[in-house]
């Protein structure tokens, strides 16, 4: 399946930090930011968080989901949710298939090593299940606040 804008977002049912499991198809009828990092307490990762956390009232008032991905385990997520008090769900992807279905589970390069890991992605899903915008290749830096006027301008 290819990733397209105005296609059906691939579904599908991850756990949570919470212990619930989640369904995308299940939040029809609201508009989810679905962002994908690579992982828990990094600093980079940390930042993004912590800054969708900051503008949670802003994404609440427009109806939109915050949902984290990672392939960190569901442990892992609630200590990171706790440490700096996120109040989103972040959902466990340990086999990464979600990712794959996503596209964003690439080839990437740190210090002459290669290895595969989440590309930083952001997808914004609309009320229908439909990608409606992508961010790939994400820079952390004002990322947060891009997708926010993008929603308030577009949705």
């Amino acid at each position: 399946m290819t990733i397209e804008i105005g296609k059906k977002a691939p579904d599908f049912t991850l756990a949570a930090h919470t212990g619930e499991t989640i369904t995308l198809s299940n939040l029809k009828g609201k508009h989810v930011v679905l962002y994908f990092y690579p992982k828990d307490m990094t600093p980079g990762c940390t930042t993004e968080a912590c800054d969708f956390r900051d503008q949670i009232q802003q994404f609440n008032d427009l109806n939109v989901v915050i949902l984290g991905v990672s392939p960190d385990p569901v442990d892992r997520h609630q200590k990171f949710v706790e440490k700096y008090g996120l109040p989103f769900l972040l959902l466990a992807d340990t086999d990464h298939q979600v990712a794959e279905a996503y596209e964003v589970w690439k080839l990437k390069k740190n210090f002459g090593k290669e290895y595969m890991g989440i590309e930083r992605t952001t997808f914004l899903i609309d009320k229908e299940g439909n990608i409606a915008k992508e961010w790939r290749k994400v820079q952390v830096k004002g990322h947060v606040e891009e997708a926010l006027t993008y929603i308030r301008e577009n949705l």
